[in-house]
């Protein structure tokens, strides 16, 4: 999921030498924290939120395999 993870925040930034991903696995939950350039950060949220939305949903649905849930957080 990292792997995903990073391709799909790479391929919307502006500047994908900055993306850096830390995960961080708990027993019922998996944290992925995303960090990236400050001037990127409203095209990873994105317009409203869906960006973002859609990047949390896809997370969803690859964690169901492994039975844990997945939470995305983005650090500046």
């Amino acid at each position: 999921m990292k792997s995903m993870l990073e391709f799909i925040v790479k391929s919307i930034v502006d500047h994908p030498e900055d993306v850096k991903i830390h995960l961080t696995e708990g027993l019922k939950t998996t944290l992925f924290e995303i960090e990236i350039n400050k001037s990127d950060i409203g095209k990873i949220i994105g317009k409203e939120g869906v960006t973002l939305e859609a990047i949390n949903t896809l997370l969803s649905v690859a964690s169901v395999k492994s039975g844990k849930k997945s939470v995305l957080e983005i650090i500046d």
